[in-house]
């Protein structure tokens, strides 16, 4: 099981790492969907390690890191 959670983390982090790369080179806009997506997968990755270790301020960013990806994703876009 450990290895599971291990892999989430790790793939978690990696779409996290690719979507800011992607939007710091300007192939993605913040605005994009893939973007906010990248972001939400990673939060859950993360979020599913760091709260098998137990590291609670971690879990707390990541909860809040994909409320954002979330209300991202749902908002309406002017």
């Amino acid at each position: 099981m450990e290895i599971i959670i291990q892999t989430l983390g790790w793939i978690g982090a990696a779409l996290i790492v690719v979507a800011y790369f992607l939007v710091s080179r300007q192939y993605l806009s913040s605005q994009s969907r893939i973007y906010q997506f990248f972001n939400l997968l990673g939060a859950m990755g993360v979020g599913v390690n760091v709260f098998y270790q137990e590291a609670w301020p971690a879990v707390a960013l990541q909860i809040v890191w994909g409320v954002i990806a979330i209300v991202s994703l749902i908002r309406p876009k002017n």
